[in-house]
């Protein structure tokens, strides 16, 4: 989700589902450690509990990263052994540590130490790389990780092919393996193992948690569809008795932006991840219109999210 789940769009899915983890977009150790913390770590209190999520492959700097991060306060830091692109590939991570899983163990093992139990360490995984057997490498990768201390686990229940496939192709072609992912979790019940990959509904979460998964991880899905996804997660989910309506986002944002824009950030850059919010509402492509070609003119501020609700019509009249 890099480039996606930015703070912005974090403090927007957090108004629609209080209990829901967010996690950031996947940064680098060498960048934490060496470039501008605030601008890649920080993020708004409102966004607990929120997940750092970083990628690398040197013990050493995922370490240090770590102890850079924990002033922030993050609940969780997850290592990313999951990602395809190329930019990922060529810094030596991502998914294409599965073929490395003691190499993995070793960077978790030492982020661990360095978290010094202030954040839980987590890993999110693939099936398996390329040729690899996932029947066979994916119960061996978790085992070796798991013996650092490591007890959760995201895994994405489709094979990486690093090479051939772009990471599109890579979210859409090699088939699902949802069985795979639950028998692992059946051997381990002491791990919490949480699914990923594919998942697109609500009514699909709930099934894969009564199948006996400890959790359900969307992406994608969450962020073209929040209003489906997200805010009927506390009561379909959490058990809470709340829902809150897009509009009540969305005006709910306008403080949030006053206080962006005064600090000097961009209109479109925050409302850029709230095109989607109306999702099969009528008026959702004028909403859309104004939003994406006006938000990036000088001056342009919380009235302009304030008109383009005006193009919003009742859910009731909602397909």
């Amino acid at each position: 989700m890099m480039d996606w789940t930015d703070r912005h769009c974090r403090y927007l899915h957090r108004l629609l589902s209080r209990r829901a983890l967010l996690y950031t977009e996947m940064v680098t150790a060498a960048a934490v450690v060496h470039g501008d913390r605030e601008r890649l770590l920080g993020y708004s209190p409102e966004e607990h509990p929120v997940a750092l999520q970083l990628g690398g492959s040197e013990p050493a700097l995922l370490a240090a990263a770590v102890r850079a991060a924990l002033p922030f306060g993050y609940d969780e830091i997850n290592l990313n052994v999951g990602c395809p692109s190329d930019r990922v590939q060529s810094g030596a991570f991502g998914a294409c540590l599965m073929r490395n899983p003691a190499l993995v163990a070793a960077c978790v093992s030492a982020m661990i130490e360095a978290a010094e139990g202030r954040a839980e360490i987590t890993v999110k995984c693939r099936i398996g790389v390329d040729e690899q057997e996932p029947e066979e490498i994916l119960p061996a990768f978790v085992d070796t990780v798991a013996a650092t201390g490591v007890t959760r686990f995201a895994v994405h229940a489709r094979k990486a092919w690093l090479e051939g496939l772009s990471p599109k192709e890579n979210r859409e072609v090699p088939p699902l393996d949802y069985p795979l992912v639950l028998r692992l979790k059946q051997a381990r019940p002491d791990l919490t193992i949480l699914l990923n990959g594919g998942i697109g509904s609500m009514d699909e979460a709930e099934a894969h948690l009564a199948a006996g998964f400890d959790g359900v991880m969307i992406g994608r899905a969450a962020y073209h569809d929040p209003a489906a996804i997200l805010a009927p997660a506390d009561r379909r989910l959490f058990g809470e008795a709340r829902e809150i309506a897009p509009e009540e986002a969305a005006r709910a944002m306008l403080p949030y932006i006053e206080a962006q824009l005064s600090a000097g950030e961009r209109l479109n850059r925050i409302t850029r991840h709230m095109l989607t919010l109306f999702q099969g509402r009528p008026g959702a492509r004028l909403w859309r219109r104004v939003l994406s070609e006006r938000s990036h003119l000088p001056g342009a501020g919380p009235e302009l999210v304030e008109e383009a609700l005006g193009a919003i019509g009742p859910a009731r009249d909602a397909a």
